[in-house]
């Protein structure tokens, strides 16, 4: 038996993958408060009684996305090389609003105070000048427990090339603290970046151990985790390094998404997830996009990542009139406590109160979840006109939010939206993605029949993925770096090499695919060109080496659907979502249960 998990902001939802390779979904309210006992509760309702010799359990977790967004982690200390202790303070001192009088202040973990420099110094190619003193270490230690540290984050200046300095500290420092050091977490030059991604990982480590040790504790079976990058990995290695898990419900989407395409036709897609308390959208040309260049609350993050987009507009978001009197809806959100209006909890108006005022649903989770429109209408009115034209407004201003973030991963970089089809799922993803289709030119409408749970369904046909990085910024000898990159994988996965290239004279890097270094400087050259426009004739260099373990996952046959046919205007409702057909569509349902709909 395999069970996909994905915990969202409002509901948890469970796909099952039985013995005999049936598959089945339902949902649970989430629970901010303790959301192990919804998994806990839910790995049960999937057993129902059954007694299978081996289970595999792969899960979604939020808890480090939470924990970072909501600044609600752990205390955590920063040491670094002497003299860089302002590091994570000042950053690459980019203005993020320009024109700004008085602009923001950089988005910092970390308190100045908790900020120490070591006196040690290790140069790139190795050499040393001073190494650290254990006994002054030992002291700090000391002092850190005194002011109520839990975490530490060590990030010395070219740990990325040799980390012996870093685990000489975290020998040192002793127990009684959860450590990440650099050379672990992301051994790659930029020490900003690095000691960002660090400093994330040590900061959320600690939730994130407490949380998956607590499922250890009590789940029957070993729970996976679900990856930023789209690929799973064992709860331990997920306790260790938290950082790889800041967007994993969202990567669950994106493989759920890619692999419906496929078995649809539609290779290239625009992946599109409205949940309960944000949208999510990725462009997917044949495959998921990646980034290592992604940020997190304005944060450099610098592990493999699904490139996602992310935006405040979902099912809770909350619609208001702002001082100017204008309407708008998000970035806050009702959640599952209260949640909606129609919940029966809430009293603010929100997009899906919205959708019941209009009559597109009366009731969640195949009926079993009852809407009162009624309190829908009453929240509404709080906005000041009739709940009818409210409602209708409060549609187009989240279809306005939804259309900036298509855009953002499509037109801006350079790709026609009206080349892909728009996949659309989440609870709220049908409901709103003809209208939004039409908007941007698309004529094909994807809405998958697990529409409602994909993100716990992609987990399932997740890979398990371990990435390894190296940063080699002037050396000479690759293939060694290579192999030892490869000799640190756990698996006996297949495995796959990968290089950062640049331009001499170049800030920035692309990532291409490494067979031999002449097929990667061609590689390299044409995506620049494609990307950029141009090619140059100054040399190319070699930044980061990169090696990726692959163990597939076996797929699973998907169950024949009955043929479905018709045109708009209709409304159509499954257990997990409900799709809007409007006027000027029509619509079949191929033979696996997805509808395609087409202008």
């Amino acid at each position: 038996m395999r069970i996909g998990i994905d915990a969202g902001g409002t509901f948890t939802d469970f796909v099952v993958l039985d013995q005999k390779g049936r598959l089945s979904t339902f949902k649970l309210r989430s629970d901010p408060r303790d959301p192990a006992a919804v998994i806990l509760a839910g790995i049960q309702q999937a057993l129902a009684g059954a007694k299978p010799t081996a289970v595999d359990i792969v899960h979604g977790s939020t808890v480090a996305t939470n924990a970072l967004l909501e600044r609600k982690g752990a205390r955590t200390a920063f040491l670094t090389t002497a003299g860089f202790e302002d590091l994570l303070t000042i950053g690459r001192q980019n203005r993020g609003d320009l024109y700004r009088l008085s602009p923001r202040p950089r988005a910092c973990l970390v308190p100045p105070e908790l900020s120490f420099g070591i006196a040690e110094r290790q140069f790139a190619d190795g050499t040393v000048e001073q190494a650290p003193n254990p006994a002054a270490i030992r002291k700090l230690a000391r002092q850190l427990k005194a002011e109520g540290v839990e975490s530490i984050a060590i990030s010395f200046l070219h740990a990325y090339r040799d980390g012996t300095h870093e685990r000489v500290v975290q020998e040192a420092l002793g127990d009684g603290f959860y450590v990440s050091a650099s050379h672990d977490i992301c051994p790659e030059f930029r020490e900003y970046e690095r000691s960002s991604t660090t400093a994330i990982n040590a900061y959320v480590g600690p939730l994130m151990d407490r949380y998956l040790g607590r499922l250890a504790e009590l789940s029957p079976y070993p729970v996976s985790i679900m990856q930023s990058n789209g690929g799973i990995i064992t709860a331990a290695e997920a306790r260790r390094q938290a950082v790889r898990t800041i967007l994993s419900g969202p990567a669950g989407g994106v493989v759920g998404a890619l692999a419906i395409a496929r078995q649809a036709g539609f290779p290239r897609v625009l992946a599109f997830d409205m949940g309960g308390t944000s949208t999510d959208v990725s462009l997917c040309d044949g495959q998921a996009a990646e980034t290592t260049e992604a940020e997190v609350d304005g944060m450099p993050v610098r592990v493999p990542m699904l490139d996602i987009h992310t935006v405040g507009a979902g099912g809770g978001s909350i619609a208001r009139i702002d001082e100017g009197g204008l309407l708008r809806v998000g970035p806050q959100s009702a959640g599952a406590d209260p949640g909606p209006a129609c919940y029966g909890t809430g009293t603010l108006p929100t997009v899906t109160d919205a959708h019941v005022v209009l009559g597109r649903m009366n009731a969640l989770l195949g009926g079993t979840m009852p809407l009162d429109r009624a309190r829908s209408e009453r929240a509404l009115a709080t906005l000041g006109m009739d709940p009818i034209k409210a409602a209708q407004g409060v549609i187009r201003v989240a279809n306005a939010n939804m259309l900036r973030a298509i855009r953002a991963v499509s037109i801006e970089r350079g790709h026609d939206p009206r080349d892909y089809a728009l996949l659309a799922f989440g609870g709220g993803g049908g409901l709103h993605a003809c209208e939004m289709a039409e908007d941007l030119g698309i004529t094909t409408v994807i809405v998958p029949d697990q529409a409602g749970v994909l993100s716990a369904y992609g987990m399932l046909a997740a890979d398990q993925l371990r990435d390894y990085a190296q940063g080699v910024l002037g050396s000479t000898d690759l293939e060694a770096v290579f192999s030892q990159l490869a000799g640190q994988a756990e698996d006996s996965g297949k495995l796959e090499r990968y290089a950062d290239l640049r331009y001499l004279g170049q800030s920035y890097e692309l990532t291409v695919p490494w067979k031999s270094q002449s097929s990667a400087h061609r590689a390299f050259e044409q995506l620049h060109e494609r990307l950029y426009g141009y090619r140059m004739t100054t040399g190319i260099e070699v930044v980061t080496l990169r090696v990726r373990s692959r163990v597939k996952t076996k797929p699973w046959r998907t169950s024949t659907a009955e043929p479905l046919s018709g045109i708009g205007p209709q409304i159509l409702s499954s257990y997990g979502s409900t799709t809007l057909v409007p006027t000027g569509w029509r619509y079949t349902r191929d033979t696996f249960g997805n509808l395609i709909l087409t202008r």
